[in-house]
């Protein structure tokens, strides 16, 4: 039997092993941390729940409790509030993440790109974008991990890490349904219900419906542009705990997004039709709707834990994923048959990942395995129907197909040494092995769309590529942190770590345009290869920091300060090419820069008054700030040449400030709660290359929220409001004009932007029981 067939029995053997794996419960209290009502908050960044003032890390955090006060709909929500980190939709759907932290990310949601940023669904890694922008609900808390992170997670990921961590299920029955109404017909509502079956089994699920109207309008198709339309649900059965030594907690989620598929607001006039701009910029005249949008994700996890003795305590996190995203891409956001790309997204893993745990009065750590199985494939159609009718054909097809397997495993340690109560080392490191192996389809034809999209078998006229290649990739990337606490409540810390992130092969490249590099007018396999594939990038991370509770825990703060050195930074991008002398659509991906990433971090929670207004009344100040400058030292672009100096960090401002004054008084049986945030960012570019009409200038959003809550809990009442001045702000977009603004691929010309939500006023009520 071959290593990967030996690894994939061990993961699927992993789901009959009943009681084996664990991970344990390490309180400690080295340290106030609070959200926004005072509450404690303790995370699990370390694997092990902690305190968040004592976690050497850079880490936010946020409960269910105050996401639930804010009015947050899903986890973009949180990067306003969360210093450095951009998290939000990808262009043309609701569904799909994109997601940077401190300069480190990807953009780019095809297969054969890794994620820079790692989402984790109750510890269980996602390896793709799509279906990855997790709406908020039935949620214990969100933790947001700077820098590097790979001696501690299943997947190592170069520029931290998102935890989405779902509620446990309690040991009494229990109700709660949460409604909400609001601006654009938003209609949502969720229903969650779990009871004990017995002393050891206890079972328990949540349904929801997520809806909304548009923001704006098609108006080629006359539908909704923008909208939202949801069905989600979530499964879970606990056998043991309370005090058993074995814990087993199986899960299983279903998300069905058909919402319409986004369209985007042309910034120019149609090249050959004129089309003027329009003057709502959630309005569009795409004419693309096959095949209609429709994602469907699912999944299903056992986390299993088992106490072996006092010091040692056993994990495994077993876990199956599947979606499937159709989505039409209209690049040119007009009626004709220009750039339009019929496209469907097709992913699947499997994981396995073993920790082993340690607990003494000194020593604390883990030893952990991880293995991924994961297969991700695009088929995109690019209808250039124009071009090909200007060429004498009845329509051109520049057809797309990228298959990429992934089969990695990594051994993984991380341990901390208390050498004092004041004096701490912790030191890990990790072994990845990344194996990439990748199909790449690319020919033009004649055609309208192929008939995975409901079209007639095609006329191939000309085949760029037709390529398959394996290629593996090894590395070790070791961490380590020395913290000092000088008093009970204060801590400093320095710590050095190493990310690194495999490389693989553009699934959008044409191998008709690799260099002849030996000029025998020939382009022999190995340059096709040479040319489609890209290398690993890596990034040395060094961060100092201090964190500490003050005036009698009034005051919670986080400051920290990094530097990060950048290598082999890979830069994918798409372009318009010529394709058998025909225009086409082409991948080009390079390891063309080296750069410096240094900034700051400073987090804050102040009460400022305490029983004010009445017995248990506060008025609360919670900030966030976040400085980011990052530059390429150096950028080779296509042409050979260094233009390190005129190129950007795309989805990196360098300023993120947010504050929020939280009040809380006693009122009518019950408490009110009364919030408003105020958040900014700067100059944010879309891409490397600066494109003064796509990116976006600093602006600034103010959201408020009043929250009345009954004394037993059983009852709630919101009103929140978000962009409440309604700031038009664009999020991505499309670009293929030339400086000149020449078109670089369809007639019409293509730049295109999309916007973040508009001011939305909605009402919310909860009821438990």
């Amino acid at each position: 039997m071959k290593a990967h067939q030996t690894l994939r029995a061990f993961a699927l053997a992993s789901a009959a092993w009943g009681g084996v794996i664990a991970l344990p419960v390490l309180a400690q209290d080295n340290g106030p941390a609070v959200d926004d009502t005072g509450t404690d908050i303790v995370v699990t960044a370390r694997r092990r729940e902690e305190s968040l003032l004592s976690v050497p890390i850079a880490v936010s955090a946020f409960s269910g409790e105050a996401l639930e006060r804010s009015g947050a709909l899903d986890i973009t929500d949180i990067s306003n509030v969360t210093p450095n980190t951009t998290l939000e939709n990808s262009r043309g759907t609701n569904s799909t993440l994109t997601a940077f932290i401190r300069g480190v990310g990807q953009q780019d949601p095809v297969p054969g790109f890794e994620a820079g940023i790692g989402i984790y669904l109750d510890d269980v890694y996602l390896n793709r974008p799509q279906a990855s922008v997790l709406d908020i609900y039935d949620v214990e808390r969100i933790e947001v991990l700077r820098g590097p992170q790979g001696t501690l997670y299943g997947r190592n990921t170069i520029g931290g890490a998102v935890k989405y961590v779902t509620k446990s299920l309690p040991d009494e029955f229990s109700l709660k349904l949460r409604g909400t109404y609001g601006s654009y017909d938003q209609a949502d509502g969720v229903l969650t219900v779990s009871t004990p079956i017995s002393d050891l089994i206890r079972v328990g699920g949540s349904v929801a419906r997520l809806s909304r109207g548009g923001f704006g309008e098609n108006l080629t198709l006359g539908i909704d542009n923008y909208n939202k339309d949801v069905w989600a649900g979530r499964g879970t059965v606990e056998i043991g705990g309370n005090g058993q030594p074995v814990l087993i907690r199986i899960s299983g989620d279903y998300t069905r997004d058909k919402s319409n598929a986004r369209n985007g607001h042309r910034l120019i006039p149609g090249l050959v039709s004129g089309a003027p701009v329009l003057d709502d910029v959630f309005d569009t005249r795409a004419g693309l709707n096959n095949p209609r949008q429709d994602v469907k994700a699912y999944g299903l996890a056992m986390n299993i834990t088992a106490e072996l003795s006092d010091h040692f305590t056993l994990r495994s996190i077993s876990a199956w994923r599947k979606d499937t995203s159709y989505t039409p891409i209209d690049f040119d956001a007009l009626p004709a048959v220009d750039v339009d790309v019929p496209a469907v997204y097709r992913n699947e893993q499997l994981s396995q990942e073993w920790q082993l745990l340690y607990e003494s009065d000194r020593v604390k750590g883990l030893l952990g395995f991880y293995y991924l199985d994961a297969k991700a494939a695009t088929s995109f159609d690019v209808l250039l129907g124009l071009t090909g009718a200007a060429i004498g054909f009845p329509g051109l097809n520049g057809y797309t197909a990228g298959d990429v397997r992934t089969d990695t495993w990594s051994v993984f340690g991380d341990f901390t040494f208390d050498f004092t109560d004041q004096i701490s080392l912790s030191v890990g490191g990790r072994y990845t092995n990344d194996k990439r192996s990748a199909y790449i389809l690319k020919q033009n034809r004649i055609s309208g769309t192929s008939p995975e999209f409901g079209g007639a078998d095609p006329i191939v006229i000309a085949t760029a590529t037709n390529f398959r290649g394996t290629r593996t990739f090894k590395e070790f990337t070791p961490r380590a942190s020395l913290s000092y606490k000088p008093a009970q409540d204060h801590m400093v810390y320095a710590s050095y770590s190493k990310g690194f992130k495999g490389g693989g092969f553009d699934p959008r490249g044409s191998g008709t345009s690799a260099p002849d590099s030996n000029g025998d007018g020939v382009r022999s396999y190995q340059e096709i290869y040479d040319f489609l594939s890209f290398d690993p990038e890596k990034v040395d991370s060094y961060e100092v920091g201090y964190k500490a509770s003050l005036f009698d825990r009034r005051l919670s703060l986080s400051l920290a300060g990094f530097f990060s050195n950048y290598k082999d930074v890979q830069i994918p991008g798409s372009v318009g090419c010529l394709v058998g002398g025909v225009q086409s659509f082409c991948g080009i991906t390079t390891n063309a820069a080296k750069a410096d990433i240094k900034g700051i971090e400073a987090e804050a929670n102040a009460l400022l008054a305490r029983d004010f207004a009445g017995d248990g009344s506060s008025l609360r100040f919670v900030g966030a700030l976040g400085y980011v400058d990052a530059k390429y030292k150096r950028f080779i672009g296509p042409t050979g040449v260094d233009v390190s100096d005129i190129r950007t960090f795309q989805n990196t401002p360098k300023w993120t400030v947010s504050g929020t004054l939280n009040a809380g008084v006693a009122m009518a049986g019950g408490s009110l709660d009364l919030s408003t945030t105020l958040s900014y960012r700067s100059l944010t570019h879309q891409f490397e290359v600066p494109i003064p009409a796509l990116d976006q200038p600093g602006y600034a959003l103010l959201d408020a929220s009043i929250v009345w809550t009954s004394a037993d809990d059983h009852y709630s009442l919101g009103l929140h409001g978000k962009n409440l001045t309604d700031k038009h702000y664009i999020t991505s977009g499309y670009n293929y004009q030339s400086a000149t603004g020449v078109s670089t691929l369809g007639r019409e010309g293509v730049l295109t932007a999309f916007y973040g939500n508009p001011r939305q006023v909605f009402l919310t009520g909860t009821v438990k029981f």
